[in-house]
Protein backbone atom coordinates (compact mmCIF):
# COMPACT_ATOMS: atom_id res chain seq x y z
CA UNK A 1 0.00 0.00 0.00
CA UNK A 2 1.26 3.38 -0.95
CA UNK A 3 1.72 5.99 1.76
CA UNK A 4 2.93 8.16 -0.76
CA UNK A 5 -0.27 8.63 -2.42
CA UNK A 6 -2.19 8.12 1.00
CA UNK A 7 -0.30 11.12 2.36
CA UNK A 8 -0.03 13.14 -1.12
CA UNK A 9 -1.53 16.90 -1.33
CA UNK A 10 -4.55 17.37 -3.10
CA UNK A 11 -4.47 19.19 -6.47
CA UNK A 12 -5.63 20.46 -9.22
CA UNK A 13 -4.72 16.88 -10.70
CA UNK A 14 -7.43 15.04 -8.10
CA UNK A 15 -9.69 17.43 -8.65
CA UNK A 16 -9.72 17.15 -12.65
CA UNK A 17 -9.78 13.23 -12.03
CA UNK A 18 -12.38 13.38 -9.82
CA UNK A 19 -15.12 15.73 -12.59
CA UNK A 20 -13.98 12.87 -15.08
CA UNK A 21 -14.82 10.01 -12.91
CA UNK A 22 -18.45 11.53 -11.82
CA UNK A 23 -19.19 11.59 -15.78
CA UNK A 24 -20.50 7.79 -14.89
CA UNK A 25 -22.88 8.16 -12.09
CA UNK A 26 -23.73 11.71 -13.36
CA UNK A 27 -25.01 9.97 -17.03
CA UNK A 28 -26.32 6.90 -14.92
CA UNK A 29 -28.77 9.83 -13.13
CA UNK A 30 -29.84 11.17 -16.10
CA UNK A 31 -30.33 7.96 -18.44
CA UNK A 32 -32.64 6.65 -15.88
CA UNK A 33 -34.78 9.47 -14.99
CA UNK A 34 -34.97 10.72 -18.33
CA UNK A 35 -36.94 7.83 -19.63
CA UNK A 36 -39.53 8.49 -16.32
CA UNK A 37 -40.12 11.87 -18.35
CA UNK A 38 -40.06 10.53 -22.24
CA UNK A 39 -42.83 7.48 -20.94
CA UNK A 40 -45.50 10.23 -20.41
CA UNK A 41 -45.62 11.28 -24.13
CA UNK A 42 -43.88 7.38 -25.27
CA UNK A 43 -47.15 5.80 -23.59
CA UNK A 44 -49.76 7.36 -26.24
CA UNK A 45 -47.60 8.16 -28.90
CA UNK A 46 -46.55 3.85 -29.35
CA UNK A 47 -49.87 2.44 -27.37
CA UNK A 48 -47.67 0.88 -24.40
CA UNK A 49 -49.25 -1.22 -21.75
CA UNK A 50 -48.38 -0.95 -18.17
CA UNK A 51 -46.33 -4.28 -18.88
CA UNK A 52 -44.52 -2.12 -21.71
CA UNK A 53 -43.80 0.84 -19.37
CA UNK A 54 -42.23 -1.89 -16.80
CA UNK A 55 -40.31 -3.19 -19.31
CA UNK A 56 -38.88 -0.29 -20.43
CA UNK A 57 -38.24 1.36 -17.13
CA UNK A 58 -36.13 -1.87 -16.04
CA UNK A 59 -34.17 -2.64 -18.97
CA UNK A 60 -31.60 -0.11 -18.11
CA UNK A 61 -31.96 -1.80 -14.58
CA UNK A 62 -30.96 -5.49 -15.85
CA UNK A 63 -28.37 -3.95 -18.15
CA UNK A 64 -26.50 -2.71 -15.17
CA UNK A 65 -26.47 -6.09 -13.12
CA UNK A 66 -25.20 -8.17 -16.66
CA UNK A 67 -22.59 -4.85 -16.97
CA UNK A 68 -21.32 -4.23 -13.52
CA UNK A 69 -20.42 -8.50 -13.12
CA UNK A 70 -18.90 -8.40 -16.51
CA UNK A 71 -17.27 -5.56 -16.26
CA UNK A 72 -16.09 -5.32 -12.88
CA UNK A 73 -13.84 -8.90 -13.41
CA UNK A 74 -12.53 -7.63 -16.72
CA UNK A 75 -11.44 -4.10 -15.32
CA UNK A 76 -9.28 -5.81 -12.77
CA UNK A 77 -7.86 -8.11 -15.05
CA UNK A 78 -6.59 -5.62 -18.11
CA UNK A 79 -7.29 -2.24 -16.45
CA UNK A 80 -8.85 0.45 -15.32
CA UNK A 81 -7.57 3.38 -18.71
CA UNK A 82 -8.05 0.89 -21.38
CA UNK A 83 -11.92 0.14 -20.90
CA UNK A 84 -11.99 4.33 -19.28
CA UNK A 85 -13.85 5.75 -22.64
CA UNK A 86 -15.08 3.00 -24.73
CA UNK A 87 -18.11 2.18 -22.44
CA UNK A 88 -18.77 6.50 -23.18
CA UNK A 89 -18.57 5.43 -26.85
CA UNK A 90 -21.25 3.02 -26.75
CA UNK A 91 -23.90 4.98 -24.85
CA UNK A 92 -23.73 7.72 -27.36
CA UNK A 93 -24.24 5.37 -30.25
CA UNK A 94 -27.60 4.14 -27.84
CA UNK A 95 -28.72 7.41 -26.66
CA UNK A 96 -28.64 8.15 -30.99
CA UNK A 97 -30.16 5.50 -31.92
CA UNK A 98 -33.12 5.79 -29.80
CA UNK A 99 -34.66 8.64 -31.19
CA UNK A 100 -35.21 6.60 -34.45
CA UNK A 101 -37.11 2.93 -32.78
CA UNK A 102 -40.54 2.71 -32.61
CA UNK A 103 -40.75 -0.43 -31.00
CA UNK A 104 -40.94 -1.83 -27.71
CA UNK A 105 -38.71 -4.05 -27.73
CA UNK A 106 -35.85 -2.11 -29.64
CA UNK A 107 -36.10 0.76 -27.11
CA UNK A 108 -36.03 -1.93 -24.47
CA UNK A 109 -32.75 -3.86 -25.98
CA UNK A 110 -30.95 -0.14 -26.12
CA UNK A 111 -31.96 0.56 -22.89
CA UNK A 112 -30.33 -2.81 -21.95
CA UNK A 113 -27.41 -1.94 -23.41
CA UNK A 114 -27.35 1.70 -22.16
CA UNK A 115 -27.29 -0.03 -18.68
CA UNK A 116 -24.75 -2.47 -19.62
CA UNK A 117 -21.89 0.82 -20.68
CA UNK A 118 -22.89 2.66 -17.27
CA UNK A 119 -22.18 -0.21 -15.05
CA UNK A 120 -18.83 -0.56 -16.79
CA UNK A 121 -17.70 2.96 -15.51
CA UNK A 122 -18.76 2.00 -12.14
CA UNK A 123 -15.84 -0.33 -11.53
CA UNK A 124 -13.68 1.72 -13.89
CA UNK A 125 -14.11 4.95 -12.59
CA UNK A 126 -14.68 4.99 -8.79
CA UNK A 127 -11.84 2.02 -8.59
CA UNK A 128 -9.30 4.39 -10.57
CA UNK A 129 -10.17 7.45 -8.78
CA UNK A 130 -9.99 5.81 -5.06
CA UNK A 131 -6.21 4.64 -6.23
CA UNK A 132 -5.46 8.09 -6.48
CA UNK A 133 -6.60 9.40 -3.59
CA UNK A 134 -5.52 10.92 -0.87
CA UNK A 135 -7.03 9.24 2.48
CA UNK A 136 -7.87 11.97 4.05
CA UNK A 137 -10.07 13.24 0.95
CA UNK A 138 -11.27 9.76 -0.16
CA UNK A 139 -14.61 9.98 1.66
CA UNK A 140 -15.74 13.02 0.35
CA UNK A 141 -14.69 12.70 -2.96
CA UNK A 142 -15.95 9.00 -3.67
CA UNK A 143 -19.25 10.32 -1.73
CA UNK A 144 -19.28 13.12 -4.18
CA UNK A 145 -19.76 10.30 -6.55
CA UNK A 146 -23.47 9.87 -6.11
CA UNK A 147 -23.87 13.49 -5.87
CA UNK A 148 -23.26 14.12 -9.62
CA UNK A 149 -25.55 10.92 -9.92
CA UNK A 150 -28.71 12.94 -8.64
CA UNK A 151 -26.95 16.40 -10.42
CA UNK A 152 -27.49 14.16 -13.91
CA UNK A 153 -31.35 12.91 -12.52
CA UNK A 154 -32.06 16.71 -11.33
CA UNK A 155 -31.40 17.92 -14.80
CA UNK A 156 -33.08 15.22 -16.68
CA UNK A 157 -35.82 16.56 -15.52
CA UNK A 158 -35.28 19.95 -16.09
CA UNK A 159 -34.71 19.06 -19.68
CA UNK A 160 -37.68 16.88 -19.51
CA UNK A 161 -40.07 20.12 -18.22
CA UNK A 162 -37.89 22.20 -20.57
CA UNK A 163 -38.87 19.52 -23.57
CA UNK A 164 -42.60 18.99 -22.36
CA UNK A 165 -43.48 22.71 -22.10
CA UNK A 166 -41.33 23.98 -25.70
CA UNK A 167 -42.64 20.56 -27.92
CA UNK A 168 -44.90 18.94 -25.73
CA UNK A 169 -45.05 14.90 -24.90
CA UNK A 170 -43.87 14.37 -28.17
CA UNK A 171 -40.56 15.50 -27.65
CA UNK A 172 -40.05 12.13 -26.08
CA UNK A 173 -37.22 10.97 -28.64
CA UNK A 174 -35.31 14.19 -27.98
CA UNK A 175 -35.67 13.33 -24.62
CA UNK A 176 -33.85 10.22 -24.95
CA UNK A 177 -31.45 11.33 -27.28
CA UNK A 178 -30.45 14.30 -25.19
CA UNK A 179 -27.67 11.79 -22.88
CA UNK A 180 -25.72 12.09 -25.96
CA UNK A 181 -24.40 15.35 -25.70
CA UNK A 182 -23.25 14.71 -22.14
CA UNK A 183 -21.60 11.53 -23.04
CA UNK A 184 -19.37 13.73 -25.68
CA UNK A 185 -18.65 16.16 -23.04
CA UNK A 186 -17.15 13.70 -20.58
CA UNK A 187 -15.27 12.13 -23.47
CA UNK A 188 -13.88 15.06 -23.59
CA UNK A 189 -13.04 15.72 -20.37
CA UNK A 190 -11.17 12.29 -19.73
CA UNK A 191 -8.91 13.05 -22.25
CA UNK A 192 -5.70 12.21 -21.14
CA UNK A 193 -6.29 10.34 -17.36
CA UNK A 194 -3.48 8.23 -16.16
CA UNK A 195 -3.85 4.37 -15.45
CA UNK A 196 -3.78 3.31 -11.81
CA UNK A 197 -0.61 3.33 -10.30
CA UNK A 198 -1.69 0.43 -7.17
CA UNK A 199 -3.50 -1.54 -10.79
CA UNK A 200 0.18 -1.31 -12.61
CA UNK A 201 2.48 -2.32 -9.60
CA UNK A 202 0.05 -5.25 -8.97
CA UNK A 203 0.57 -6.05 -12.42
CA UNK A 204 4.26 -6.08 -12.35
CA UNK A 205 4.38 -3.03 -14.00
CA UNK A 206 6.26 -0.80 -11.41
CA UNK A 207 8.16 0.85 -13.58
CA UNK A 208 5.38 2.21 -15.32
CA UNK A 209 3.58 3.23 -11.88
CA UNK A 210 6.58 5.27 -10.25
CA UNK A 211 6.20 7.13 -13.24
CA UNK A 212 2.89 7.71 -13.14
CA UNK A 213 3.00 9.00 -9.73
CA UNK A 214 6.04 11.48 -11.04
CA UNK A 215 4.35 13.20 -13.33
CA UNK A 216 0.65 13.55 -11.45
CA UNK A 217 1.60 13.91 -8.13
CA UNK A 218 5.12 15.34 -8.73
CA UNK A 219 6.93 13.09 -5.96
CA UNK A 220 9.20 9.98 -6.58
CA UNK A 221 8.18 6.91 -4.94
CA UNK A 222 9.36 3.81 -4.02
CA UNK A 223 8.32 0.99 -5.83
CA UNK A 224 8.05 -1.65 -3.58
CA UNK A 225 5.91 1.04 -1.70
CA UNK A 226 3.22 0.07 -4.45
CA UNK A 227 3.05 -3.23 -4.23
CA UNK A 228 0.30 -5.78 -2.79
CA UNK A 229 1.27 -7.06 0.80
CA UNK A 230 3.15 -9.38 0.46
CA UNK A 231 0.83 -12.09 2.24
CA UNK A 232 -1.99 -11.43 -0.16
CA UNK A 233 0.38 -12.61 -3.19
CA UNK A 234 -0.83 -15.89 -5.16
CA UNK A 235 -4.39 -16.00 -3.61
CA UNK A 236 -7.45 -16.48 -6.21
CA UNK A 237 -8.38 -13.38 -7.73
CA UNK A 238 -11.81 -12.43 -9.28
CA UNK A 239 -15.17 -13.46 -8.14
CA UNK A 240 -13.77 -16.47 -6.31
CA UNK A 241 -11.72 -14.12 -3.80
CA UNK A 242 -14.92 -12.55 -3.48
CA UNK A 243 -16.56 -15.29 -1.94
CA UNK A 244 -13.98 -16.65 0.39
CA UNK A 245 -14.29 -15.24 4.14
CA UNK A 246 -14.19 -12.91 5.42
CA UNK A 247 -14.52 -10.93 2.08
CA UNK A 248 -17.92 -12.99 1.76
CA UNK A 249 -19.32 -11.18 4.32
CA UNK A 250 -18.16 -8.28 3.14
CA UNK A 251 -19.59 -8.78 -0.53
CA UNK A 252 -23.18 -9.57 1.02
CA UNK A 253 -22.44 -6.22 2.74
CA UNK A 254 -21.85 -4.76 0.04
CA UNK A 255 -24.50 -5.90 -2.31
CA UNK A 256 -27.31 -5.89 0.05
CA UNK A 257 -27.49 -2.46 1.64
CA UNK A 258 -26.93 -1.23 -1.88
CA UNK A 259 -29.78 -3.70 -2.87
CA UNK A 260 -32.20 -2.41 -0.30
CA UNK A 261 -31.65 1.08 -0.65
CA UNK A 262 -32.18 1.41 -4.67
CA UNK A 263 -34.83 -0.93 -5.04
CA UNK A 264 -37.41 2.19 -3.44
CA UNK A 265 -35.41 4.92 -4.72
CA UNK A 266 -34.80 3.45 -8.51
CA UNK A 267 -38.47 2.97 -8.80
CA UNK A 268 -39.26 6.35 -7.14
CA UNK A 269 -37.31 8.11 -9.63
CA UNK A 270 -38.44 6.12 -12.39
CA UNK A 271 -42.01 6.70 -11.86
CA UNK A 272 -42.10 9.37 -9.60
CA UNK A 273 -45.05 11.16 -12.05
CA UNK A 274 -47.31 7.81 -11.42
CA UNK A 275 -46.50 7.83 -7.62
CA UNK A 276 -47.34 11.46 -6.92
CA UNK A 277 -50.46 11.46 -9.12
CA UNK A 278 -51.76 8.36 -6.74
CA UNK A 279 -51.86 10.81 -3.93
CA UNK A 280 -53.70 12.75 -6.11
CA UNK A 281 -50.97 15.91 -7.45
CA UNK A 282 -53.07 18.01 -9.66
CA UNK A 283 -52.01 20.14 -12.78
CA UNK A 284 -51.13 16.71 -15.42
CA UNK A 285 -47.70 15.56 -16.20
CA UNK A 286 -46.54 19.14 -16.22
CA UNK A 287 -46.80 19.22 -12.32
CA UNK A 288 -45.72 15.24 -11.38
CA UNK A 289 -42.56 15.64 -13.03
CA UNK A 290 -41.82 18.94 -11.57
CA UNK A 291 -42.62 17.50 -8.12
CA UNK A 292 -40.60 14.62 -8.85
CA UNK A 293 -37.52 16.94 -10.02
CA UNK A 294 -37.99 18.48 -6.72
CA UNK A 295 -37.84 14.89 -5.04
CA UNK A 296 -34.46 14.78 -7.23
CA UNK A 297 -32.93 17.87 -6.06
CA UNK A 298 -34.06 16.70 -2.54
CA UNK A 299 -32.20 13.46 -3.10
CA UNK A 300 -28.89 15.84 -4.22
CA UNK A 301 -29.17 17.92 -1.18
CA UNK A 302 -29.11 15.47 1.30
CA UNK A 303 -25.69 14.17 -0.08
CA UNK A 304 -24.14 17.08 1.51
CA UNK A 305 -24.13 16.55 4.92
CA UNK A 306 -23.50 12.76 4.63
CA UNK A 307 -20.37 13.65 3.23
CA UNK A 308 -19.36 15.60 5.97
CA UNK A 309 -20.82 13.11 8.78
CA UNK A 310 -18.95 10.18 7.02
CA UNK A 311 -15.31 11.49 7.66
CA UNK A 312 -16.50 13.17 11.48
CA UNK A 313 -19.23 11.02 12.97
CA UNK A 314 -18.10 7.80 10.60
CA UNK A 315 -19.41 5.02 8.08
CA UNK A 316 -21.15 2.73 10.28
CA UNK A 317 -23.26 5.04 12.45
CA UNK A 318 -24.12 7.19 9.39
CA UNK A 319 -25.48 4.16 7.26
CA UNK A 320 -27.01 2.36 10.40
CA UNK A 321 -28.88 5.46 11.36
CA UNK A 322 -29.65 6.99 7.78
CA UNK A 323 -31.24 3.60 6.79
CA UNK A 324 -33.34 3.72 10.73
CA UNK A 325 -34.93 7.11 9.89
CA UNK A 326 -35.24 6.26 5.96
CA UNK A 327 -38.40 3.96 6.96
CA UNK A 328 -40.23 6.12 8.56
CA UNK A 329 -41.61 8.22 5.70
CA UNK A 330 -42.09 5.03 4.13
CA UNK A 331 -44.12 3.44 6.37
CA UNK A 332 -46.29 6.83 7.23
CA UNK A 333 -47.13 6.83 3.52
CA UNK A 334 -47.99 3.05 3.88
CA UNK A 335 -50.24 3.48 6.74
CA UNK A 336 -52.03 6.47 5.39
CA UNK A 337 -52.64 6.44 1.61
CA UNK A 338 -55.21 8.95 1.91
CA UNK A 339 -52.58 11.18 3.10
CA UNK A 340 -52.94 14.64 0.94
CA UNK A 341 -50.58 15.35 -1.99
CA UNK A 342 -49.07 17.90 0.13
CA UNK A 343 -47.85 15.64 2.47
CA UNK A 344 -47.39 13.14 0.29
CA UNK A 345 -44.65 14.83 -1.36
CA UNK A 346 -43.20 16.24 2.34
CA UNK A 347 -42.47 12.58 3.40
CA UNK A 348 -41.14 11.39 -0.19
CA UNK A 349 -38.51 14.59 0.04
CA UNK A 350 -37.87 13.48 3.66
CA UNK A 351 -37.03 10.24 2.70
CA UNK A 352 -35.19 11.30 -0.05
CA UNK A 353 -33.03 13.72 1.90
CA UNK A 354 -32.36 11.14 4.53
CA UNK A 355 -31.17 8.92 1.91
CA UNK A 356 -28.07 10.83 2.30
CA UNK A 357 -26.00 8.42 4.42
CA UNK A 358 -26.02 5.01 2.12
CA UNK A 359 -26.04 7.18 -1.24
CA UNK A 360 -22.35 8.48 -0.38
CA UNK A 361 -21.11 5.15 0.54
CA UNK A 362 -22.59 3.20 -2.05
CA UNK A 363 -19.25 3.49 -3.99
CA UNK A 364 -17.29 3.99 -0.90
CA UNK A 365 -17.66 1.09 0.87
CA UNK A 366 -16.73 -1.28 -1.87
CA UNK A 367 -13.88 0.56 -2.54
CA UNK A 368 -12.61 0.78 0.54
CA UNK A 369 -13.03 -2.97 1.70
CA UNK A 370 -11.38 -4.56 -0.53
CA UNK A 371 -7.68 -4.79 -2.64
CA UNK A 372 -6.59 -3.54 -5.45
CA UNK A 373 -6.61 -6.67 -7.38
CA UNK A 374 -10.73 -7.00 -6.67
CA UNK A 375 -11.56 -3.61 -6.18
CA UNK A 376 -13.01 -3.34 -9.34
CA UNK A 377 -14.51 -6.99 -9.35
CA UNK A 378 -16.09 -5.58 -5.77
CA UNK A 379 -17.68 -2.58 -7.41
CA UNK A 380 -18.64 -4.53 -10.06
CA UNK A 381 -20.43 -6.74 -8.39
CA UNK A 382 -22.06 -4.43 -6.14
CA UNK A 383 -23.54 -2.82 -8.38
CA UNK A 384 -25.41 -6.03 -10.28
CA UNK A 385 -26.69 -7.28 -6.77
CA UNK A 386 -28.22 -3.70 -6.21
CA UNK A 387 -29.44 -3.60 -9.36
CA UNK A 388 -31.18 -6.79 -9.14
CA UNK A 389 -33.75 -4.87 -6.55
CA UNK A 390 -33.57 -1.57 -8.57
CA UNK A 391 -34.81 -3.83 -11.53
CA UNK A 392 -37.59 -5.68 -9.78
CA UNK A 393 -38.94 -2.68 -7.94
CA UNK A 394 -39.03 -0.76 -10.98
CA UNK A 395 -40.85 -3.63 -12.85
CA UNK A 396 -43.09 -3.82 -10.15
CA UNK A 397 -44.16 -0.27 -8.75
CA UNK A 398 -46.71 0.23 -12.02
CA UNK A 399 -47.70 -3.23 -11.38
CA UNK A 400 -48.31 -2.91 -7.52
CA UNK A 401 -49.58 0.66 -7.75
CA UNK A 402 -52.14 -1.06 -9.93
CA UNK A 403 -52.87 -4.04 -8.29
CA UNK A 404 -51.95 -3.77 -4.57
CA UNK A 405 -52.84 0.07 -4.21
CA UNK A 406 -49.94 2.89 -2.57
CA UNK A 407 -50.68 1.65 1.00
CA UNK A 408 -48.79 -1.80 0.09
CA UNK A 409 -46.78 -0.47 -2.09
CA UNK A 410 -45.04 2.02 -0.03
CA UNK A 411 -44.95 -0.42 3.09
CA UNK A 412 -43.75 -2.64 1.04
CA UNK A 413 -40.85 0.31 0.26
CA UNK A 414 -40.82 0.49 4.19
CA UNK A 415 -39.72 -3.53 4.79
CA UNK A 416 -37.24 -3.33 2.10
CA UNK A 417 -35.54 -0.26 3.97
CA UNK A 418 -35.68 -1.77 6.98
CA UNK A 419 -34.03 -5.30 5.72
CA UNK A 420 -31.42 -2.90 4.82
CA UNK A 421 -30.83 -1.04 8.65
CA UNK A 422 -31.06 -5.38 9.22
CA UNK A 423 -27.88 -5.78 7.12
CA UNK A 424 -26.24 -2.52 8.28
CA UNK A 425 -26.31 -3.17 11.73
CA UNK A 426 -24.47 -6.70 11.48
CA UNK A 427 -21.93 -6.00 8.83
CA UNK A 428 -21.43 -2.30 8.67
CA UNK A 429 -17.68 -2.06 9.34
CA UNK A 430 -15.99 1.45 10.23
CA UNK A 431 -13.54 2.50 7.31
CA UNK A 432 -12.64 5.82 7.96
CA UNK A 433 -9.44 6.66 7.50
CA UNK A 434 -7.73 3.51 6.93
CA UNK A 435 -5.48 2.26 4.45
CA UNK A 436 -7.02 1.84 1.30
CA UNK A 437 -8.35 -2.21 1.24
CA UNK A 438 -7.03 -2.92 4.63
CA UNK A 439 -6.13 -6.40 5.69
CA UNK A 440 -9.65 -8.24 6.76
CA UNK A 441 -7.53 -9.32 9.39
CA UNK A 442 -7.25 -6.20 10.74
CA UNK A 443 -10.92 -5.35 10.36
CA UNK A 444 -12.17 -8.71 11.42
CA UNK A 445 -15.82 -6.82 12.85
CA UNK A 446 -17.93 -3.89 12.56
CA UNK A 447 -16.61 -2.57 15.54
CA UNK A 448 -13.05 -3.58 15.28
CA UNK A 449 -10.07 -0.84 15.43
CA UNK A 450 -8.96 -0.34 11.84
CA UNK A 451 -5.14 0.07 10.31
CA UNK A 452 -4.98 3.79 10.20
CA UNK A 453 -2.66 5.65 7.93
CA UNK A 454 -0.73 8.12 10.03
CA UNK A 455 -1.40 12.19 8.63
CA UNK A 456 1.65 14.09 7.75
CA UNK A 457 2.24 16.74 10.05
CA UNK A 458 1.90 19.97 9.67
Amino acid sequence: MSKTIDNAPYTAFHRRLALACSGGPLLDGYILSIVGVALTGMRPDLGLSTADVSLIGAAALVGMFVGGALFGVLTDRIGREVMYTADLLVMVVCSVLSFWVDAVWAIALLRFVLGMAVAADYPIATSLLAEWLPVRHRGRLLGQQIVAWYAGSVLAYVTGYAFLRLAGPGSWRWMLASSAVLCLVFLVIRRGSPESPRWLAAHGRVGDAVRVVEQHLGVRVNGRELMPDPAEAGRPGGLRLLMTPPYRRRTLFCGLFFLCQVGPLFAMLTFGPQILSSFGMPGGTVAETLGTGLISLVFLLGCYPALRLIDTWGRRPVIIWSFALMTVPLALLGIWPAAPAAVALLALCAYAFLCGGPNVLDWTYPNELFPTEIRATAVGVATSVSRIGAAVGTFLLPLSLTGLGTGPTMLIAAGTTALGLLVCVLWAEETRGTALGASPAVTAGPTAVTQRVPQPTR
